[in-house]
């Protein structure tokens, strides 16, 4: 089974929203966007099969990240911040939904190589 990937999936956007909803506290402007994306990139990139629509959510995020850590500090960064969560929220919804485990997925025992995540979702 792959409620295990889907289990890092869904606990990688929960400490990215952490960190966005937090965010200047705990990281630096220019660290931002690789700390909100890191445990998705450690986690769930390598074990999930590569597609189109899970890389262009990982650019929004990034894209997102970039633009609330370039928000001036005496700026309302709440629309920032808004934006960034969304794009966690559609990364989290495009990987459980379009994601296939891979070989190194199943390697982990994350299930069987071929098995779409949103079977376990």
């Amino acid at each position: 089974m792959v409620a295990k990937l889907v289990e890092l999936v869904r606990e990688a956007a929960a400490e990215a929203r952490l960190v966005a909803r937090s965010y200047p506290s705990g990281c630096s402007a220019d660290a931002l966007p690789w700390a909100v994306i890191k445990r998705f990139d450690d986690d769930v990139r390598g074990r999930v099969e590569r597609d189109p629509r899970i890389e262009d959510g990982r650019d929004q995020v990034l894209i997102a990240a970039v633009t609330l850590a370039e928000a001036a500090p005496d700026e309302d960064r709440a629309p920032e911040r808004e934006r960034l969560v969304k794009a966690i929220n559609d990364l989290e919804w495009v990987t459980v939904s379009r994601g296939i485990a891979n070989r190194a997925a199943a390697a982990l025992g994350y299930g069987e190589a071929g098995g779409r995540l949103r079977d376990a979702g």
